[in-house]
C-alpha cells in the first residue's frame, strides 16, 4: 500500500499492542488512538480528552471484512454506502459485538474477539470507519484489529486540523507520536457520520 514507513507502524503497533495511547494522523484530522478492544486503554482515552464515557468513541477498520467480525449484522445499505463512498464516512452500525463492563469490584479483561465495552454507545452501536489513508491501513491490519480514532483535542474544545494546533497537554498525556510527517495525506476535515438501522433506515449525524 503506497510508500509506508514500516518502522513508523511497528513503533506505533509496539505502543498498542502494550495497552498504550498514540496521537496519529488520519485521512481527515489527528486522533488519540489505542486498541478497541482493550477496556483499560479505552479508560485512558477518555481520561485524556476529558470526556464522559457515556458517549462512544468512533473507531478506524481497515476493510469490510474486519468490521463484519465486529458488528453483529451489517445492513445492505451500510455495504452500500461503504462500496460507493468516495469521502471519509463514518457509519453507525446497529449492534457491535463488544464485552461486558466488569462488575464493581472487577479488572477490565480484554480479549481481541470483543471491542472493548466502553467504546459502544449505550444502545449498543458502534461508529466505525475505512480510512482511506495507506498509513492508517497499513497500522490497523498488522495490528489485526480496530483502533479508536478520536480527536486530539480536549472535550467541547475544537478539533485541531494539523499536528501543530494540538494542544500541549494532550501531546504529553500520550504514549507515542507518530511522526507528523504522515499528516500529508490527511484532510483536516472531520468525516461526515451516518446512522444505519438494521432495516436500513439512514439518520445523517454530520454532513
Amino acid at each position: 500500500m503506497g510508500n509506508v514507513d514500516n518502522e513508523a507502524v511497528a513503533k506505533a503497533i509496539e505502543v498498542l499492542r502494550a495497552g498504550g495511547v498514540i496521537l496519529y494522523p488520519t485521512d481527515t484530522i489527528w486522533g488519540i488512538g489505542c486498541d478497541a478492544t482493550n477496556p483499560k486503554a479505552v479508560a485512558r482515552v477518555y481520561e485524556i480528552k476529558k470526556r464522559a464515557d457515556s458517549k462512544a468513541l468512533v473507531l478506524l477498520a481497515s476493510d469490510l471484512d474486519m468490521i463484519c467480525r465486529y458488528v453483529r449484522e451489517i445492513p445492505d445499505m451500510a455495504i452500500q454506502l461503504v462500496e460507493v463512498n468516495d469521502s471519509p464516512m463514518t457509519i453507525i452500525y446497529p449492534e457491535a459485538i463488544a464485552g461486558k463492563a466488569p462488575a464493581e469490584g472487577e479488572e477490565a479483561v480484554s480479549d481481541r474477539h470483543f471491542l472493548a465495552w466502553n467504546v459502544v454507545a449505550e444502545d449498543g452501536s458502534v461508529a466505525m470507519r475505512i480510512p482511506d489513508m495507506d498509513f492508517c491501513k497499513v497500522l490497523i491490519h498488522k495490528l489485526g484489529r480496530p483502533i479508536v480514532s478520536t480527536s486530539a483535542n480536549i472535550s467541547g474544545e475544537p478539533s485541531p486540523k494539523k499536528f501543530a494546533d494540538i494542544p500541549e497537554p494532550i501531546r504529553s498525556a500520550v504514549d507515542h507520536i507518530v511522526d507528523p510527517a504522515e499528516e500529508k495525506n490527511s484532510t483536516g476535515k472531520a468525516s461526515q457520520i451516518i446512522k444505519v438501522g438494521i432495516d436500513g433506515q439512514i439518520c445523517i449525524i454530520r454532513s
